[in-house]
Order: structure tokens, then C-alpha cells, then sequence
């Protein structure tokens, strides 16, 4: 089917070399295409029929983004065939920065992770759409419910009712909070970079709206296990240099602590073999933070 989708497509008909791609949770078919007669590579997205409006608008963000920044993959074409959606998008050259961290100096894993920061920072110049009920609502009713999902499942965390008092106390700072752009898994794994210089972001499937800072919740549970200097640039390089208030902490352990309920239940129903490991990065973040008892974690340094 791939091949024939790409004969009805005339930017990608004359193509070099097609290459599967099977990194990452998507459900998608993914495929890396070379053109002939020049260095351009493009990707293409191949999904049921039935996701195809939640796609269209994931094209339309897409081109929307590119207004904000340049380091974003750009959307170029979206349609249907054969009882499939797809999207094609530009394909970024480089490795996943997870891979790039490996061989860099602290102090270039620092500026990567200060150049990331900055590149968030644009993309939360996008403000949400007028009929997108605000941050507070969404979020309490999210965290209500993962809440009750979790109390009915079998696993559970140590000191959870420390963790839900402490979340409890500070649910009004979510009150009037900024509804903008978030890219909602923003990680390493979704970064590129080559040779130790940023080249862009990827994977704006999971993206949504609301509090800013709730994207940094990513590096307390997965960021700051595969770098610390990435982790502390990326916060640095979003506040231009600047130290982060305490409003910073205290919000981002906010949203830390709701994670712990919210990975419990999603790990469960889609990846439960993974559950084991997933405790164990809770527990790790949980530690950064004697509990919750210190708002800035430990690492932070």
C-alpha cells in the first residue's frame, strides 16, 4: 500500500529510498523517504481512517508553529486512501538528543539542553483557541479522575496520601494560569540535535493546552535520569539565563505530584510490563523531593 500511496503523491513519486521507521509508542506507520534528484527527505504518516479529523488538526497546528520557529518539522501534505489517513511531513536529519547526550561534555549537554529551552519558549507563544475551557477546569478534572482510577487499581505508591494532601494545598495556584501551546512530550527522545548543536523538534501528537510550565514535568520523570546538565539548561534557557521563581517550583511540583497518579493508570492500561520500571521513576522523582517537601528538587544544583 505504501508504495502505491507514494505513486499518487507527485512530491514523493520519484523516490530513492523508503525506510521503515519503529521508534517510539505512535500506532502509526511511519517511513523515512529519499528523493532522487535531490538531498530532501520527507516522512510519511500512514493511520486508520478514523483519526483522520484529530490529524488534520495536528497538520493545520503544524503550520501554525512554523509562524513561532523554524526548528519544527514543517507539515506539507495531508489526505485519504484506501480506508487510511496520512500526513507528510519534512524529515530532520540527526540523531534523538537522548543518543547525542552520550558523547558530549557536561558543559555541551548544559547548552543543548539551554538551546531546547529556548526553542520551548517559542512554541509557548501560541495561544490556545477561545473555546478551549481553561487550564483549571481541564486539569482538576483529569486529576479527579486519575485520582479515583488509581485508589481502584492494584498498585500503589508509598506515602500517597502525603502526596495527595500536598497536591490538595496548592490546586488554587492552577487558578488563572496561562492556557497557551504545550507540546505535551517534550524529551529528548523528541529532540534532535547533531554533532552537539540543536536542530529541531518532532512529534507534536500529543500536543494540548494549558499551564506552560506543566511541560517541564518531563524532566522529572524521564530528562533528569538521562541528563542533569540538560535538565538545569533547558530550565535556564527558558528563563534566558534567569533563575526560576519559586511560583516555578512550587507549580512544577504540583504537576510532579499529579504524574505520580496519572502514570500509575496510564501505565497500566497501555504498557503494564513496564509497570515496574515506571514505580521505579516515581519513586526517583518522589526522592528528589523528600515527598514533597521540597519543592525545588534535589538535583537542581
Amino acid at each position: 500500500m505504501i508504495e502505491q500511496l507514494l505513486d499518487e503523491i507527485p512530491l514523493l513519486k520519484d523516490y530513492r529510498e523508503l525506510k521503515r521507521m519503529n521508534k517510539g509508542f505512535s500506532s502509526d506507520e511511519k517511513y523515512c523517504i529519499s528523493l532522487k534528484n535531490n538531498d530532501k527527505k520527507y516522512m510519511i504518516r500512514v493511520f486508520p481512517i478514523g483519526q483522520f479529523e484529530v490529524k488534520e488538526k495536528e497538520f493545520a497546528l503544524l503550520k501554525t508553529i512554523e509562524t513561532y520557529t523554524t526548528k519544527t518539522i514543517k507539515a506539507i501534505e495531508i489526505g485519504k486512501m484506501q480506508g487510511h489517513g496520512y500526513m507528510v511531513t519534512t524529515y530532520m536529519d540527526g540523531n534523538d538528543v537522548e543518543d547525542e547526550l552520550l558523547v558530549l561534555t557536561e558543559e555541551e549537554q548544559y547548552q543543548l539542553g539551554f538551546e531546547a529551552g529556548q526553542e520551548l519558549l517559542n512554541l509557548h507563544k501560541l495561544q490556545a483557541p477561545k473555546h478551549i475551557e481553561s487550564w483549571y477546569e481541564r486539569k482538576s478534572i483529569k486529576h479527579r479522575h486519575y485520582v479515583k482510577t488509581y485508589l481502584a487499581c492494584p498498585i500503589k505508591i508509598d506515602r500517597d496520601e502525603k502526596i495527595l494532601q500536598f497536591i490538595d494545598n496548592h490546586m488554587s495556584l492552577m487558578e488563572n494560569r496561562p492556557n497557551l501551546f504545550q507540546h505535551d512530550d517534550y524529551h529528548p527522545s523528541n529532540l534532535i540535535a547533531q554533532k552537539g548543536k540543536f536542530k529541531g523538534i518532532i512529534d507534536f501528537g500529543r500536543y494540548d493546552w494549558g499551564d506552560p510550565i506543566h511541560e517541564f514535568v518531563k524532566i522529572g520523570i524521564f530528562t533528569r535520569n538521562i541528563s542533569v546538565p540538560f535538565s538545569i539548561g533547558q530550565i535556564k534557557g527558558y528563563f534566558n539565563g534567569e533563575e526560576p521563581s519559586n511560583e516555578f517550583w512550587t507549580l512544577y511540583s504540583l504537576y510532579l505530584a499529579m504524574c505520580v497518579f496519572s502514570t500509575v493508570v496510564w501505565t497500566l492500561k497501555t504498557i503494564p510490563e513496564d509497570m515496574d520500571n515506571m514505580v521505579n521513576r516515581i519513586h526517583i522523582f518522589l526522592e528528589d523531593h523528600q515527598y514533597f517537601t521540597n519543592v525545588k528538587p534535589c538535583w537542581y544544583k
